[in-house]
């Protein structure tokens, strides 16, 4: 017997977590991958077009060719094609006779236009990053915490149980001692079930999150408008009508008024509006899945943890509404996964739990690793018998 025992004492302290202390902040994941991802796709991509633009404004020299007249000098040359530049307005002749004119400026604005929307993109995180993370770390590194801490304890439980079952001399008394125990809730430990309670009713992350992501499908909406209103009308326009009596020609009579420029870098800017378009296109279903997320519980999860003691939210069907602060941490500590120690152990008991033939005996951690350690986890029934023939 006391070769079982050992060995029993063996395998409940391998069973114990080590005990990890020092900073772990660093370790945390504070964004959820979906987010992260968006945030690099709506933060990365102007900027990689941007320079993209930049690199084909220096490498080709300048963005416009003016078809100049002959007789122009290399000086007046190299004047209208910089005059034209900076005015960048096309004339078009109407039916009446008069000329309309058309701003061409978003060629010009293309790499500005991009860091500012890559600017705009980068505010919702930004706005994660000061409100909601400071308490965010604060509550991953106490749950985690406790849960892997809830963990250990229950393993220390079943090794002082299993030496009181070895010092009593008489079963009976320590049975009956368990059973109160179970009976008025001594193996609950409901300081975390407590705080995820309040967390429930708690609605500071869960509207910093959903602010994020609105405000992203807003300036991603913006994006669209700009695309749409700006880049459109001008979207195959390769040459344009430039006047250049200004300067010095205004007095040249034998320059013409207009004459016409070619774009250059009409095919990078095609690149760029169609590219946009398709990324934020394919990032707003991304956005909006990341938001559905919010209206469901992450109960598997929850069910792995309900082998701990005092861990019931789910059994007492606690969970209400799920857009609340303890929705959003849930679906922080799955992705912090790793950090949980427990979740691994836990889930090794559950799937035996399920498995083993007396699922009626066995309801938290406690009861599985009493069994495991050779105690059953309800009295013998040769000892409930024994009672009844005693009792007159």
């Amino acid at each position: 017997m006391s070769l079982a025992h050992t060995a029993a004492e063996y395998m409940l302290s391998d069973a114990l977590l080590p005990d990890r202390r020092g900073p772990r902040l660093k370790g945390l994941r504070l964004e959820l991958p979906l987010d992260r991802m968006a945030k690099f796709v709506a933060v990365g991509f102007p900027l990689m077009l941007m320079s993209l633009a930049f690199a084909q404004e220096f490498s080709s020299g300048s963005p416009i060719s003016c078809f100049s007249p002959g007789n122009f000098s290399v000086r007046q040359a190299a004047y209208v094609d910089s005059s034209c530049w900076d005015s960048l307005v096309h004339h078009e002749l109407e039916e009446s006779g008069q000329y309309k004119t058309r701003s061409l400026w978003p060629h010009k604005a293309l790499p500005y236009s991009l860091l500012a929307l890559a600017v705009i993109m980068y505010l919702p995180a930004l706005l994660w990053q000061y409100v909601a993370v400071p308490g965010l770390s604060s509550d991953l590194l106490f749950i985690i915490s406790e849960l892997d801490k809830s963990y250990n304890r229950s393993i220390r439980l079943v090794q002082h149980m299993l030496k009181t079952r070895q010092r009593s001399s008489d079963p009976h008394i320590f049975w009956d001692e368990l059973e109160k125990a179970r009976k008025e809730r001594y193996f609950e430990f409901p300081l975390l079930e407590r705080y995820l309670e309040c967390k429930q009713r708690s609605h500071s992350l869960v509207a910093t999150h959903l602010l994020r992501n609105s405000l992203l499908l807003l300036f991603t909406a913006v994006a669209y408008l700009y695309l749409g209103h700006f880049h459109l009308g001008i979207f195959f326009q390769e040459e344009f009508s430039c006047s250049i009596k200004s300067g010095l020609l205004v007095e040249e009579a034998h320059v013409p008024e207009f004459i016409n420029c070619r774009l250059t870098s009409l095919s990078i800017f095609q690149i760029v509006s169609v590219s946009s378009v398709a990324i934020y296109t394919l990032l707003v279903p991304v956005i909006i899945y990341n938001l559905t997320r919010l209206c469901r519980w992450d109960k598997g999860l929850l069910s792995i943890y309900e082998m701990l003691p005092a861990f019931d939210l789910l059994s007492r069907k606690m969970l209400g509404c799920p857009i609340n602060d303890l929705n959003v941490i849930l679906l922080f500590l799955r992705a912090n996964i790793s950090e949980l120690i427990s979740f691994s152990w836990l889930s090794v008991l559950c799937v035996l739990k399920d498995t083993t033939s007396e699922k009626h005996n066995i309801d938290t951690v406690v009861d599985f690793m009493t069994l495991l350690a050779g105690l059953e986890p309800a009295k013998p029934k040769h000892l409930t018998h024994r009672e009844r023939d005693e009792s007159p």
